[in-house]
């Protein structure tokens, strides 16, 4: 089952964050996105569009994406540049709830 058949699961803190061989096998299944191990485990995706309402609108669907998953990015706006960061805050690093969410971001481009 792919990743964008998934859905993202409640996560309340009690389990624990990848390791960097789940990451690593994880990161293969989504393209562009970057792994950052800076500190809290994240990954990074930026989308270029041909202007600031394109960029918003898709903003607005990967909000609502978002509620419908319960799972939140963080969301940087540059014009026309759309920045995504994704990790699971509860359990201060990645979880595959991150995974599915970047494969189903991606998907609103399609």
């Amino acid at each position: 089952m792919s990743l964008t058949q998934k859905r993202c699961l409640p996560c309340e803190g009690f389990s624990k964050p990848f390791d960097q061989i789940e990451e690593e096998n994880y990161i293969k299944q989504i393209d562009g996105w970057t792994l950052n191990r800076k500190g809290e485990h994240r990954i990074i995706k930026k989308y270029n569009f041909a202007d600031f309402v394109s960029a918003v609108t898709f903003v607005n669907k990967i909000a609502d994406l978002a509620e419908n998953e319960g799972h939140h990015p963080n969301i940087l706006i540059k014009y026309n540049l759309v920045e995504i960061e994704l990790y699971t805050h509860a359990i201060g690093g990645l979880s595959k709830n991150d995974f599915i969410l970047a494969a189903k971001i991606d998907g609103l481009l399609k």
